[in-house]
This record gives C-alpha cells, structure tokens and sequence, in this order.
C-alpha cells in the first residue's frame, strides 16, 4: 500500500513538468517564432505606402490586410504595357492593362471586387465621396485609385517619370471631373 501511494505521489508531481517539457511541437508558453519579411510583400512602418527604387510600393504596416493585400496584388502589374480593355477578362490575368482593369485587378488582390469593372461601372461600385485607405477616382472615361496615399494610375499626368501603363505615381493629380469612390470601411 505504501508503494501504491508513493508511485500515485511520484506520478503527480512529474506531470506539470512533463506538460512543460520540450516536444516535437515545442514548449506551450514559447512565443512563436517571428516569420522572415517577404520580399514580394514588402512593409513599411506608419500608415502611409511608400514606392520603392524598383517600383514597387510597400504597403504600411498600420494598414487594414484588405489594403495591403492591394498593394500587393497591383505590385504584380506594375511596368506592364497599356493595353485598351486589359485586365478585362475573367481571372483578371492579362497581358497589359487599362485604367479601370488596373484599378481591378488590386481591389480584386485585396478581396474588394469578384468581377473587373470599367471606369463607368466604378461610378456606382461601393461608397460615395474618399475613403480612409482606398479611393477610386472614376469618371466614364478614366479610372484610378489612391491606395495608402499611392496613386495607382496608367497615365503619366503629374508625373515627370512618365511611364505608360499600370504604375505607382509619385505625387496626385487633380481629381476636378472625377466622382470618388471607396469600398465599405476603408
């Protein structure tokens, strides 16, 4: 009996310990290691995004997923040609892009629109007036977008670099004749 008793006393007190002790999965209360930067997703701090040497913009860490994942998602197309009715197709996937298949194609990275939409139909899409993070310049005959205060644009107006087709945009342009747009909460 005395056995029984001190096994039963022995076989509690190593159970917290065996409950900490190192696995295959690790120590429960471990943090989780932090994932390497992605460099197809780059991350800059603040709230605002930033375009990179190669043109690219990296989405701010402050930002809402949807809005980095837009950034993202319009990173993909960036330098390729102008091409009328572009990014048009089912898949959004496309050899070059117009204004209003841009625009597309990165509110559809970011989980904001199943089908692309051209710059008339933009007119109607989400919320009336700017949004926070996301805005959509529409009038019937152009569309861009300002992401995280980048402007997503395929024409050239403010821009000295010129460049046509899908780029970021160093500074904005004038939004006289445009109707602004912006998805639901952003």
């Amino acid at each position: 009996m005395l056995t029984c008793t001190m096994l039963a006393a022995f076989g509690l007190a190593a159970v917290p310990s065996a409950l900490a002790a190192p696995g295959p999965g690790g120590v429960a209360y471990e943090e989780a290691p932090v994932a390497p930067p992605n460099p197809e997703q780059p991350v800059v701090p603040g709230a605002e995004a930033k375009i990179l040497d190669d043109g690219q913009a990296a989405a701010p860490a402050a930002a809402p997923d949807a809005v980095k994942q837009a950034v993202w998602a319009a990173n993909k197309i960036i330098g390729r040609p102008y091409r009328y009715g572009g990014g048009h197709a089912r898949g959004f996937v496309d050899r070059g892009y117009d204004c209003s298949g841009a625009v597309s194609y990165a509110l559809h990275g970011g989980d904001l629109l199943d089908d692309p939409l051209d710059s008339s139909s933009f007119l109607s899409w989400g919320e009336a007036g700017r949004g926070d993070w996301i805005t959509v310049y529409t009038n019937p005959g152009h569309a861009y977008a300002v992401i995280a205060g980048l402007r997503l644009d395929t024409s050239a107006a403010g821009d000295r670099r010129d460049g046509k087709g899908p780029r970021w945009r160093p500074s904005l342009r004038s939004s006289h004749g445009f109707k602004a747009r912006h998805p639901l909460g952003l």
